[in-house]
């Protein structure tokens, strides 16, 4: 072939395939990695695999709404198609120049997918995306039109087709076909077509008008009104069924004036900004909700110290014990699922895997906890980006119709990785302290990502959109909204530069035409692209950090004209070591220094400024409950709480001494005293096993609690004067006293006092959760180029051209030669280099066909270059099938 003629147009797809590069397939099967799952043999075998319908319907779901829209067109167009065509579907009659800018990304998009295949002269949607998208009654097409002529008149009387060519006054024809054709050219002529609708009155355009933009089927009675019946006489509405009627395909395509679709879009949506704050108020934000993140989440590990709830039977918290973490964390339970679901996620949460299995720590929290604050956070922030179990979902009916729990199955969504971290991307491309519309969000995720039904608005990918947005804010990520620092670390992005000026909140920062300095940010990030999603439910935002702002609309503007966002199935960036660190450095000089000294007050409560170090926090946890958190944290002492102290093993004056070194104000005198009276009484009652006994040096105090009606359920009866035995057990008759006001001791069987301090309960060593992938994971260079060497190799074998001969067959089976003819060709290869065709079967009995170049003939084993294998091999004659020479022009 010349250098000016032209390569021939490709056949099929296989054809296609063959002549793309390397780095083409590389891009196809990065795209659709089912594709090499396992790895064919040959291109003909891949492409057969790209038509399959399970994977083209994962193809055509990962396709932005243009390109979506764009394929819908092919569908509905000749097979093959021009591109000249194919821009008048798109662009309709007038051309529109932002439609025709953004086509060729599209149609490159399709072609890469291996969705579309031939030149722009003959282009060919693969038959399964055609049947998937072309319009039938039982699956009407995205684009509203209905069936062409020729399909709605297949069942219709030759004599009735022939009334309406006369009626639209075609000349008449001998046959079916020809009348069809000729109403067909009718309809696709612009000016007869003009004419022939303009000759009918306003009653009748005005059910085509009904009709136009779909759906394209209306209900006709047996005796049709006068304005149906001059539309049925002209084929302008066509039997489908008895009663049904359509309009043609071509006639619609004419009153659309050549638009496949009503509202083509061919640019995403800008995000747009609802409020813009100063980057150090978002940042300070951040890092107060990212404090109250890691309080949260060790307070939630602390109550559950000593081992947490039972696991349901099917698995997960129940709902009872959901509630109970929820007032205990004093939020609410959606809030509180999310907490737990994190917890499990970063690994420091799980089921001890014991007879009575319930949730505890892991070891890992122990860990966790000697690291810094910043660190700790970007423990936990980076887990949830990585993380496909759904705290969202909690509450919901699973396909079964059961309740989705927290912790219990079923919560894994793999698309959440990818939603989360497109959504954060999108804010970072906002200018440095704005805080996106949410459903600018969701529109511009709702175009990257289309949801499987058109007016499908609210489904699973939207919801993770919402979700994500309120968990981010929870966490510390976003600060009122806005991406903080750290959150930009954390995804790896720098700043944009910022807001020229910053408005007041619940207004847009681009301005009246929306091409201000945001939204030439927010068009730099479109440039970018990235990965798709959609919209749902929202979680609570923390009372304490609710984002401020009202959400803006967003305006039109002109976004850039080339826009090549990332399919779902490329590997999302989550956050590296690395990325973690610099999230941790970013995040840690905006903490607050924890303090090593609360303010104690004389109405028995002390009052924590800040965060305390942690041995301060225990102890006064011991020695206190809390009684309300936020900026700063209000402990109160009751004689329970300083009972729990000295039960703990500490004396009146270890409490007193504590006080005194870590109180910025002095010892108030009612705590001072309510101390020493706790600890007069702590111990003077014995409790030991009998089942129980209780003794006492002051018989009294005995006599009085026999005399007591409330030690009726105790069973006590007096052993000795100082001595009274129980039926009950110790600790029992231990709660028993206390709630009769008493301040009993237990003690051992020398009968010293026992210390009862809390047991941390810990599971064995657990590792986080797998996020579970969607569908084959995306393969990384080194498989790429395997593949694909792979592919190529079994390609040259299977359509090497041979020889004919007698060991070669028409139908493309394995060579058959007899052993000794193999032998002699082998040998005959080695003395002439001449490469070879053989067939050969593996040691599991799976056949393949390998082109060789002989070597070494000996032993019965022949060493050769392998073409197929790109290496040396050697083969045992005895698994070699056959063999034939190869063409004299192959090399």
């Amino acid at each position: 072939m010349s250098s000016d003629e032209k390569p021939a147009a490709p056949r099929s797809l296989a054809e296609a395939l063959r002549a793309r590069d390397d780095a083409s397939l590389a891009a196809l099967l990065r795209c659709r990695p089912d594709l090499i799952t396992p790895v064919p043999t040959d291109l003909t075998q891949l492409a057969a695999r790209a038509g399959t319908r399970a994977s083209v319907v994962r193809a055509l779901e990962r396709l932005d709404r243009f390109a979506q829209q764009t394929a819908q067109a092919l569908a509905v167009a000749g097979d093959p198609a021009t591109y000249g065509e194919l821009l008048g579907l798109m662009a309709s009659d007038a051309r529109d120049p932002v439609v025709a800018a953004a086509l060729p990304r599209a149609l490159g998009t399709l072609r890469e997918q291996a969705l579309v295949w031939g030149g722009d002269d003959r282009l060919r949607l693969v038959r399964t995306a055609r049947e998937l998208l072309a319009p039938s009654p039982q699956h009407p097409s995205p684009t509203g039109l209905g069936p062409t002529v020729r399909e709605a008149t297949a069942g219709m009387s030759p004599g009735r087709i022939q009334e309406i060519v006369a009626t639209t006054g075609l000349p008449s024809t001998h046959d079916s076909v020809s009348a069809v054709a000729s109403l067909t050219d009718l309809f696709t002529d612009r000016q007869r077509m003009s004419a022939l609708l303009a000759g009918l009155p306003a009653d009748s355009l005005e059910v085509l008008e009904r009709l136009v933009w779909g759906p394209p089927y209306g209900q006709v009675t047996p005796d049709p009104a006068p304005r149906l019946r001059r539309l049925l006489d002209r084929g302008l509405l066509l039997p489908t069924a008895p009663g049904t009627v359509v309009l043609p395909r071509e006639a619609a395509l004419h009153l659309r004036a050549g638009r496949a679709h009503r509202a083509p879009e061919p640019v995403p949506p800008a995000v747009a900004a609802a409020a813009t704050h100063g980057p150090q108020v978002v940042d300070a934000t951040a890092a107060g909700q990212a404090y109250t993140a890691l309080a949260t989440m060790e307070e939630l590990l602390r109550d559950w110290d000593e081992g947490g709830p039972n696991v349901l039977r099917a698995g997960g918290l129940s709902v009872r014990d959901l509630k109970r973490t929820a007032v205990a964390l004093d939020v609410p339970e959606p809030v509180a699922a999310f907490w737990v679901e994190l917890a499990y996620a970063a690994g420091l949460l799980a089921s001890d895997s014991e007879a009575d299995e319930r949730y505890a720590a892991t070891p890992a929290y122990d860990e966790w906890l000697e690291r810094p604050a910043a660190e700790r956070w970007a423990h936990l922030a980076a887990a949830w980006l990585a993380a496909t179990r759904t705290a969202g979902l909690t509450g919901g009916r699973d396909a079964k119709d059961r309740t989705l729990s927290a912790l219990g199955p079923g919560l894994d969504r793999s698309a959440a990785p990818e939603v989360r971290h497109r959504v954060l991307t999108l804010l970072a491309g906002l200018p440095q302290g704005a805080a996106p519309a949410g459903e600018s969000v969701l529109a511009r995720l709702r175009w990257e990502h289309p949801p499987r039904e058109p007016r499908q608005e609210d489904d699973l990918r939207g919801r993770l959109a919402r979700w994500t947005l309120s968990e981010a804010e929870l966490l510390g990520v976003t600060g009122r909204g806005a991406l903080s620092a750290q959150g930009r670390a954390l995804l790896g992005t720098s700043a944009p530069a910022p807001a020229e000026a910053e408005p007041s909140p619940g207004t847009s920062p681009a301005g009246e035409g929306g091409h201000g300095p945001a939204a030439q940010a927010m068009a730099a990030t479109d440039a970018a692209g990235a990965a798709p999603a959609s919209p749902g439910d929202k979680l609570p935002v923390h009372k304490h950090h609710r984002p401020e702002g009202t959400p803006g609309t967003p305006e039109p503007q002109s976004p850039p004209t080339q826009v090549s966002p990332l399919s779902p199935i490329t590997p999302v960036a989550l956050a590296s070591a690395a990325e973690q660190a610099a999230a941790a450095r970013v995040l840690a000089p905006l903490l607050p220094e924890p303090l090593d000294h609360v303010l104690l007050q004389a109405d028995l409560t002390a009052v924590a400024p800040g965060p305390l170090r942690r041995p301060l926090a225990e102890t006064l946890g011991v020695l206190a409950d809390v009684e309300s958190k936020g900026g700063a944290t209000v402990y109160r002492f009751t004689p329970a709480s300083v009972r729990r102290a000295l039960d703990a093993g500490r004396t009146a004056s270890d409490l007193h001494a504590f006080l005194t070194a870590h109180s910025r104000t002095p010892v108030p005198q009612p705590l001072a005293y309510l101390i020493d009276d706790v600890a007069r009484r702590h111990g003077h009652l014995r409790v030991g096993a009998a089942s129980a006994y209780l003794r006492c040096d002051d018989d009294a105090v005995l006599n009085e609690i026999l005399a007591d009606k409330r030690s009726a359920a105790l069973r006590l009866r007096r052993l000795a004067p100082t001595v009274l035995a129980a039926q009950a057990d110790p600790a029992a008759l231990l709660e028993g006293l206390r709630a009769m006001g008493y301040a009993p001791a237990a003690e051992s069987a020398a009968g010293d006092v026992l210390i009862t301090r809390a047991h941390s309960h810990r599971t064995p060593p657990r590792t986080a959760p797998e996020p579970v992938p969607e569908g084959p994971p995306a393969p990384d260079t080194t498989l790429l180029s395997a593949a694909i060497r792979a592919i190529r190799a079994g390609d040259l074998a299977s359509t090497a051209p041979r020889k004919p001969t007698a060991a070669t067959r028409e139908d493309g089976d394995l060579p058959r030669t007899g052993s000794a003819e193999t032998l002699a060709t082998m040998q005959a290869a080695v003395l002439t280099g001449e490469a070879l065709w053989i067939g050969y079967v593996n040691a599991e009995g799976a056949a393949s066909q390998r082109v060789i170049a002989p070597i070494r003939v000996e032993g019965g084993f022949v060493t050769a270059y392998d073409h197929t294998a790109d290496e040396v091999r050697t083969y045992p004659l005895h698994r070699v099938t056959g063999v034939a020479e190869l063409a004299d022009d192959q090399p």
